[in-house]
C-alpha cells in the first residue's frame, strides 16, 4: 500500500480557501472588537456581546454536524462562505452611527449561526480526504495556514483600521469570503448520498441518539477529553480572548496597533505550536497533554505577576505578550492532539457529528468565561494580577487532576 501524499490538489484548495476565509474573519472581529471596546470602554460590555454571539453555535453545532455527514462537504461550505459574504455586505449597509453597536451585535450572532455549520464541516473534511498519521498532519497544517492569516491579519487590519474606518475593514472581508466560496468549487470531497426513508425530524432524532450513544457509551474518554476542555476554556480562554484587548486598550491605555502586534505575535506561537505538533506527531504520547495544560497555567501566572513588579508600560506589554504566546503555543499543541485523536477513534460517517458535538461542548462554557472575566476585570481594574494569578494556579490544578486520565489513554 502506497503512502499517501500528504500536499494533494484537494488539500492544496482547502487550505488556501482557509487561509483566505480566515484572514477575512480575523481582521472583521478585531476591528469589530476595537470598536466595541472604543465605543464602550467596558470589558463587561464587550464580553457580554462576544458570548452572546457565542451561544448560536453552541446550540446549532448538533445540526451542523448532521448536515456536514449526510450533504455534499463542498457545497455546504461554498454556500456558508457565499452567504457570509453577503450577510456582511448587507450590515455594512445599515452602519451608521446611533446603532452600530446594535448592528455588530446581530451581526455577529449571524456570524455565529452560519459558523455552527462551518466548522464540524470543516474538520470532517481532514479525515475525508487524508488518512493514519496524515489525520494529525493534515490538522497541524490547517492550524499553521490559520495561523499565518492570523499572523498577517491582525498587522493590516490594525493598520488599515486606523488609518481610515470600520467600514473599510469590512469591504475587505467581504471580498475574502467571496474568494474563498470561488476556491472551495475546485475541491472533490468523496459524497455518497445516504438513502432513508425517514422525516427529517427523524433523522435529526436518530443521529443525535447515535452520536450521544458513541461519545457517552462507545467512547467515554472522548467525553472526558471535552470536559476538561470545557472546563479549560472558563479560565484559560475567558483571560485570552477578553483579557488581552482589555489589557492592551483599557489598561495599559495602547492604541489599536499595539493590539494588533500583540494578536500577530499569539499567531507566531500558534505556528511553533503547530510546528511542534506536526513534529513530535509519531512520538507524542497522549499522557503529556496534563503537562501541556500546565504550562498554560505557569504562563497565565506569569501575565499577572508583570503587574506586581514596579515596571513601566512597555515592560508590561511586552510581559504580556510573551506569556499569552506560551499560553497560544500550549492551546495550539493541545488541540492538536485532542482533536486528531477523537477523529481517530471516530467512524468516517459520524466525524461530522462528533467534532460538531466537540464544537459544542469545548464551546458551551466559553461565554461564561468571558462574562465571568469581563465582570472580574471591570470589578478588579486596579488589582488584576490577582485575577490572572488565581486564573494559573486553577489552571494548574486542572492540570494536575487530569494528569491519571491521560496516562491510562496509553494503555
Amino acid at each position: 500500500m502506497t503512502e499517501q501524499k500528504l500536499f494533494t490538489k484537494n488539500f492544496i484548495f482547502l487550505i488556501l480557501g482557509q487561509a483566505i476565509s480566515l484572514f477575512g474573519n480575523f481582521i472583521l472581529k478585531l476591528a469589530l472588537s476595537m470598536y466595541i471596546l472604543e465605543q464602550s470602554g467596558s470589558a463587561g460590555i464587550f464580553a457580554t456581546i462576544l458570548s452572546i454571539a457565542t451561544i448560536p453555535t453552541i446550540l446549532l453545532s448538533p445540526l451542523g454536524g448532521i448536515i456536514a455527514d449526510r450533504a455534499n462537504k463542498r457545497n455546504v461550505m461554498v454556500i456558508l462562505d457565499g452567504l457570509t459574504g453577503i450577510l456582511i455586505l448587507c450590515a455594512s449597509f445599515f452602519l451608521y452611527k446611533g446603532n452600530d453597536i446594535t448592528v455588530i451585535s446581530i451581526l455577529l450572532v449571524l456570524l455565529s449561526i452560519l459558523g455552527a455549520f462551518e466548522t464540524p464541516t470543516v474538520q470532517a473534511c481532514i479525515p475525508s480526504i487524508m488518512m493514519g498519521d496524515n489525520i494529525t498532519k493534515g490538522n497541524a497544517v490547517v492550524n499553521q495556514i490559520a495561523s499565518i492569516s492570523y499572523l498577517i491579519a491582525p498587522i493590516i487590519g490594525a493598520i488599515v483600521y486606523s488609518a481610515f474606518d470600520l467600514k473599510i475593514v469590512i469591504y475587505v472581508s467581504i471580498f475574502c469570503f467571496f474568494a474563498t466560496a470561488l476556491l472551495e468549487c475546485f475541491i472533490a470531497i468523496p459524497y455518497k448520498r445516504l438513502q432513508r426513508n425517514e422525516t427529517i425530524f427523524n433523522v435529526i432524532k436518530n443521529d443525535f441518539c447515535q452520536s450521544m450513544s458513541f461519545i457517552f457509551r462507545k467512547q467515554r474518554n472522548i467525553f472526558h477529553i471535552l470536559l476538561f476542555t470545557a472546563f479549560c476554556r472558563i479560565f484559560v480562554m475567558g483571560v485570552v480572548i477578553v483579557g488581552l484587548p482589555y489589557i492592551v486598550r483599557t489598561v495599559l491605555l495602547l492604541n489599536a496597533k499595539y493590539y494588533g502586534i500583540a494578536e500577530s505575535t499569539l499567531a507566531v506561537a500558534t505556528i511553533i505550536g503547530s510546528m511542534i505538533a506536526g513534529v513530535i506527531a509519531e512520538n507524542f504520547k497522549m499522557k503529556n497533554l496534563s503537562f501541556v495544560i500546565m504550562v498554560m497555567g505557569l504562563f497565565m501566572m506569569s501575565v499577572g505577576m508583570a503587574f506586581i513588579i514596579p515596571s513601566d508600560t512597555m515592560i508590561i506589554y511586552l510581559i504580556n505578550v510573551i506569556s499569552f504566546c506560551g499560553i497560544q503555543i500550549a492551546i495550539s499543541i493541545f488541540s492538536i492532539f485532542a482533536v486528531s485523536f477523537i477523529q481517530q477513534k471516530t467512524p468516517n460517517d459520524m466525524i461530522g457529528k462528533i467534532m460538531a458535538y466537540t464544537s459544542m461542548i469545548a464551546l458551551c462554557m466559553q461565554p461564561v468565561g468571558q462574562m465571568l472575566y469581563g465582570f472580574l476585570f471591570d470589578t478588579f481594574y486596579h488589582t488584576i494580577s490577582v485575577v490572572l494569578i488565581g486564573t494559573g494556579l486553577v489552571v494548574c490544578i486542572i492540570a494536575w487532576y487530569t494528569k491519571k486520565f491521560f496516562i491510562l489513554l496509553e494503555k
